[in-house]
């Protein structure tokens, strides 16, 4: 992520986390780059250099108690509008997730499994993560057959590999390097 959208990110998380208002602060934020997104009329109106702040803050404004937006979120459009910023929304919206969860102590998982996991599996699996990482999971789970069994997880840049291919493969690594020595 960019410097900028890391910069804006942290500004709104003291401000939210300042406020106790963290997950209204996430699900506004959210709201409100989806709108954005899905309106090519928007986007170009608040890009538009011959549209002064003015105008551009009466549709922010509208659009914010449309969408029920809290005030805090509503300040942060009009800076962005204002600064030329709207554009980085996306990669801002995404650094300020993550900046939330490192302050929340949250991790993000995705584990991708040979098969469909039972309710019960994802539950165990999702509390061995928390006590070996110490951090509350969210977890995103994902199927591959290719895997032949097991599951692999991954936990930021940190790769857990429990799969059956994965196992072979030390197998196979361990039988050959025994081969040498005989």
């Amino acid at each position: 992520m960019s410097v900028i959208a890391n910069r804006y990110a942290a500004a709104l998380a003291d401000v939210a986390v300042e406020r106790k208002s963290a997950d209204a602060f996430r699900r506004d934020l959210a709201s409100f780059a989806e709108a954005y997104a899905s309106s090519a009329d928007l986007r170009e109106f608040l890009h538009t250099p011959a549209v002064s702040r003015e105008p551009k803050h009466e549709v922010i404004d509208k659009l914010a108690a449309r969408l029920g937006l809290n005030e805090g979120i509503r300040n942060f459009i009009y800076i962005l509008a204002d600064n030329r910023r709207l554009a980085a929304l996306p990669e801002i919206t995404a650094a300020f997730e993550a900046e939330l969860n490192t302050r929340e102590g949250i991790a993000e998982a995705a584990v991708t499994s040979a098969r469909e996991l039972s309710a019960a599996e994802k539950k165990e699996i999702v509390a061995a993560l928390e006590r070996k990482t110490g951090k509350r999971i969210e977890a995103q789970f994902a199927l591959d057959a290719a895997l032949l069994g097991g599951a692999v997880v991954q936990i930021g840049s940190t790769i857990y590999d429990g799969s059956i291919r994965e196992q072979l493969n030390r197998l196979r690594a361990q039988l050959e390097a025994e081969s040498f020595r005989i």
